[in-house]
């Protein structure tokens, strides 16, 4: 048993080279000391990071990364988003259904035989190409391995790696605060500084008695770790090398400045504008009845990061002026193309290319997205309209249990009459925004006859469904009723209609049809490739987007000046933390028991801190580890000004927010009082 610990010089040499702060490096990037870190941290399920911190599999991660879990395992009776959960004793443990964990093993370049399938023949150009290709590169690894193989592409195809996992599903949540500490501030701090935010969650991994992996049993003991991460408790000051280490999902730097004004201009102002409404509308019921707000919570929060995400970037892209520096960066490639008349044939034209693109498709993208977020997103009833029509069209027997399962987990999940709201809010915006020629028949006989009133419209689709009466939704679900008799009796249903009349396909067909040969896709993969070849041609060290594979960062921790005038420091404290506190405010009340022992403890003592590292959704949870590789905080969130980080990272105003471990300890301790975690932790 041992934990990782490596010397200063190790991990800062590193950091004081070219890859300091901006970049998101692939493990073969780093040197040998920090990719037996990385043997430490996991991805869970590739839409967070963890890191082991003990050898009896206990792992810490965020608590917004396990919200979805601690959602799941809550009801009427324990409601553990409320009141935290904590397991006293081993057997306690909860099994999370559906979760798992996966370390990486292993990357390898594939690029020849990908482009050896591709020469071949066997695969084709085309949308089903990476799925394709997916299939039979992961199958080929699997079974040379063993381990789970996942292909990913960088520089939109340039090259092509195959990341190997070791997976394990048993899985079971450990402890969780309440979310008024997990998750303090809620929507109004999300994305700002500073925060105090107690935002971690423990869990632990589970194998068979002889150490495999294996699905849940009771029979299963946790992982034997050999690796694992040690808490410092030295903590950090102004200018503390941090590396961090995990799986960001998603960035796009080497996007266009045509793909960026179509963002600024089309997309961005749809998304904010129509989730903004959603949330006041679900904010107003959550607020008024304890009920709707446990039923809504993980909607609500997903919602809400999303929301935030899409109008910080808005903002920072106009800021920052993301589209005039992609305008600069493509006038240094058009001058590298024409330098060389062999580029210049090789890859044609695709800045002006990709802009005469973009102006043709924006109104037909506007009514893309208006179809996207009102009718396919407006309300949580959609997909159980959309099951009743693929029911009635290929009925089968065999479907009809599964289906019953999943509509009612919707109902579970939701209110009617936040649903009808939400309806009638999405009727509305869908009709004003969408072109007619967009509109299904029903949907546009529905608009004959309605014409603007749309409270007499959302009336009648909804009051006349099935979906909205309860004694039909009991019947619907009852596992002794007929279902094709049910079916037979709705087959008009006006809700049902309305959501299937016309498919997301149409929209995608008319996109294509605007766009032409090459279409947007396939002058984006050459553009992409161009400036590529010329940052390898300039000596550039160039790194991939992001794209759910395990990258490394380093940065330093920093203080902040947002904009003139305002400076942050770099950390907040208890005493921010009792400032904050407002027993009418539902997202900054303290629970009781936290507030008595804050008060008990240093005004001083930190609880968020900031760094430059470069971050991204799916790095929450990452550790942040100080030279000697011991875990100081855990990433939960980047600043509103680092949100133009999507494509281009901002230097000066990138921050990576982050909670203090010693905080985490301190309220397992104090609060929790969890001693037999705080003792396995070895503090």
């Amino acid at each position: 048993m041992k934990r990782i610990i490596f010397s200063l010089f190790l991990i800062s040499a590193v950091c004081t080279t070219a890859f300091a702060d901006e970049g998101m490096w692939m493990t073969d990037k780093v040197d040998k000391r920090t990719r037996e870190l990385c043997d430490c941290v996991v991805a869970i399920d590739f839409m967070g990071t963890g890191s082991l911190v003990s050898p009896e599999g206990l792992v810490i991660t965020n608590h917004h990364v396990a919200y979805g879990d601690v959602f799941a395992l809550s009801d009427k009776e324990h409601n553990f988003l409320e009141d935290g959960f904590w397991a006293r004793t081993r057997e306690e443990e909860i099994p999370i259904k559906g979760r798992s964990v996966q370390f990486l093993k292993g990357t390898v370049d594939v690029t020849a035989e990908v482009q050896e399938l591709i020469d071949s023949g066997r695969i084709k150009p085309g949308l089903m190409m990476m799925r394709k290709l997916g299939g039979i590169m992961e199958r080929r690894y699997k079974e040379k391995t063993g381990y789970e193989a996942i292909l990913s592409s960088a520089w939109r195809g340039d090259k092509y790696y195959i990341s190997l996992y070791q997976e394990y599903k048993d899985i079971r949540l450990v402890g969780a605060p309440p979310s008024r500490i997990g998750a303090f501030g809620g929507d109004v701090d999300n994305w700002e500084w500073p925060q105090h935010k107690g935002d971690f969650a423990l869990l632990r991994i589970y194998t068979a008695p002889d150490g495999s992996c294996a699905p849940y049993s009771p029979e299963n003991v946790p992982l034997r770790a050999e690796k694992y991460l040690k808490l410092s408790k030295n903590g950090y000051r102004e200018g503390t090398r941090t590396t961090i280490i995990g799986f960001p999902g998603s960035t796009d730097r080497y996007s266009s400045s045509a793909k960026v004004d179509y963002l600024t201009s089309v997309q961005l102002p749809i998304q904010t504008s129509i989730r903004g409404a959603q949330m006041d509308i679900i904010s107003k019921w959550m607020d008024r009845d304890p009920e709707i707000r446990r039923k809504y919570s993980n909607h609500f929060f997903g919602l809400s990061n999303a929301q935030e995400l899409y109008l910080g970037e808005l903002q920072c892209y106009k800021r920052f002026d993301a589209a005039g520096h992609k305008r600069q960066a493509e006038e240094g490639l058009n001058a590298w193309l024409d330098a060389d008349p062999a580029r210049r044939q090789k890859w044609g034209d695709p800045v002006g290319a990709l802009r005469d693109r973009y102006s043709r498709v924006a109104e037909a993208y506007s009514d893309y997205h208006y179809f996207r977020e009102c009718v396919i997103r407006g309300t949580q009833l959609e997909p159980v309209a959309s099951r009743t029509a693929m029911l009635a069209a290929r009925y089968s027997d065999d479907k009809v249990p599964g289906i019953r399962r999943s509509t009612q987990r919707n109902y579970d999940q939701t209110d009617l009459r936040v649903e009808r709201e939400l309806f009638r809010y999405s009727l509305e915006t869908f009709y004003e925004h969408v072109s007619d020629p967009m509109l299904g028949p029903w949907q546009t006989e529905l608009k004959a006859k309605f014409g603007k009133d749309y409270d007499a419209m959302c009336a009648f689709l909804w009051d006349g469904s099935w979906m909205s009466d309860p004694a039909q939704i009991a019947l619907y679900l009852d596992p002794k009723a007929d279902m094709k008799a049910f079916l037979d009796a709705h087959a008009d249903d006006p809700l049902v209609r309305f959501f299937e009349d016309e498919r997301i396909v149409k929209y995608n067909k008319v996109l294509a049809e605007i766009q032409g040969t090459p279409d947007i896709s396939a002058l984006t993969r050459d553009y992409t490739h161009a400036l590529h070849a010329m940052q390898e041609a300039g000596k550039v060290k160039p790194y991939p987007d992001a794209n759910s594979t395990m990258r490394v960062n380093y940065g330093k921790v920093c203080s902040l000046s947002p904009r003139d005038a305002i400076h942050c420091d770099y950390y907040s404290t208890v005493a921010g933390l009792l400032e904050k506190h407002d027993p009418d405010s539902y997202d900054f009340c303290l629970p009781a028991a936290l507030q008595s022992a804050l008060k008990a403890a240093s005004p001083k003592m930190k609880i968020n801190f900031i760094t430059n590292n470069d971050s991204t959704g799916g790095n929450s949870g990452s550790p942040v580890l100080n030279s000697r590789g011991e875990i100081i905080g855990l990433l939960f969130d980047g600043n509103k000004e680092s949100l133009a980080s999507e494509v281009l990272f901002t230097p000066d105003y990138n921050r990576s927010v982050n909670v203090d471990i010693r905080y985490v300890v301190w309220i397992l301790k104090e609060f929790a009082h969890f001693d037999r975690i705080v003792a396995e932790l070895g503090v």
